[in-house]
């Protein structure tokens, strides 16, 4: 018996067409901005003022130099590093027990829970900064008050620990999912051979959601690196430590003022190289992630 492989409709090709005719177009519009950024961070200032499609006439490295030491990128690149892996770490702690226990347990509080957590994800972050900080600052005042050093404002753990826990209804959420797929047998099995609830969570949960925790690390990462708003109002000292883009938007503005372009590009690609590294090392696990932790369930 033959079979006859029957020609696409001409509706399917042209909706083919135009999807990836669309998915050029974003590429495009993604890709030509970052090539120009990476292009213009090797350029003298003097190559500014002409044609702004031209290539360098070389690798002009000095920008980059002068942006790690002299701009304190440096500082301020290793600022953004330790509220970052701070923020993640607590976020992560409280997080993978808390997903845990709400999507493989029954108990009493446990639906208004699910639902304080699932009210979470409609609350936009930046509606919420002015009454942090105005929390923050009577913090603050309290402790002069009672003759301490100021603590809450100005401060990197305290910027990760509001990271953290603006984070957690979305990372809940999507570890819950992820946890919810798992085969009870897993857990059973490890019952049966004396296995405690924290041993189970702990040494065999944990690492089948790996997937999971990686896409809510890379999701995290990024949102947490290139945070500007809560930044910006929590580290509001001119002379108090500065994250990387805090530091990028004061380096804007001298370096336009002082016509160094160089200097500024360069300092707008040291921001984005890490997070471009990160995505290609987790590429797989992250798509993974996706396919089958919360989205899925």
């Amino acid at each position: 018996m033959q079979y006859h492989r029957t020609k696409p409709h001409a509706s399917i090709i042209a909706s083919r067409f135009l999807i990836y005719a669309a998915l050029g177009i974003l590429a495009i519009t993604i890709l030509v901005p970052l090539l120009w950024v990476f292009m213009a961070s090797f350029k003298q200032n003097s190559e500014f003022y002409g044609n702004p499609w031209t290539l360098p006439q070389g690798l002009y490295l000095q920008n980059y130099a002068d942006a790690w030491t002299k701009a304190r990128m440096g500082d301020f690149m290793l600022n953004s590093a330790l509220t970052t892996a701070m923020a993640l770490s607590m976020l992560l702690i409280f997080a993978l027990p808390a997903s845990y226990v709400l999507s493989r347990f029954r108990f009493r509080l446990r639906k208004l829970m699910n639902i304080s957590f699932m009210g979470g994800l409609f609350i936009n972050v930046n509606y919420i900064v002015v009454p942090i900080f105005l929390m923050l600052v009577a913090g603050d005042k309290q402790l002069r008050a009672w003759g301490a050093n100021p603590f809450f404002l100005n401060n990197l753990f305290v910027l990760a620990l509001v990271y953290a826990a603006t984070a957690l209804p979305f990372t809940i959420y999507l570890l819950s999912g992820y946890f919810a797929t798992l085969p009870v047998a897993y857990e059973e099995a490890a019952y049966i051979d004396g296995a405690t609830y924290l041993t189970t969570m702990v040494r065999v949960m944990f690492p089948l959601a790996l997937p999971a925790i990686i896409t809510v690390i890379l999701f995290n990462f990024l949102s947490f690196w290139n945070e500007y708003i809560i930044a910006m109002t929590l580290l509001s000292s001119s002379s108090g430590p500065k994250t990387l883009p805090v530091g990028l938007m004061y380096l804007t503005k001298a370096q336009n003022a002082r016509s160094e372009f160089g200097q500024m590009y360069a300092g707008l690609v040291l921001v984005m190289l890490p997070t471009l590294i990160l995505y290609m090392l987790v590429q797989r696990k992250l798509t993974q992630g996706m396919a089958l932790g919360g989205l899925k369930g």
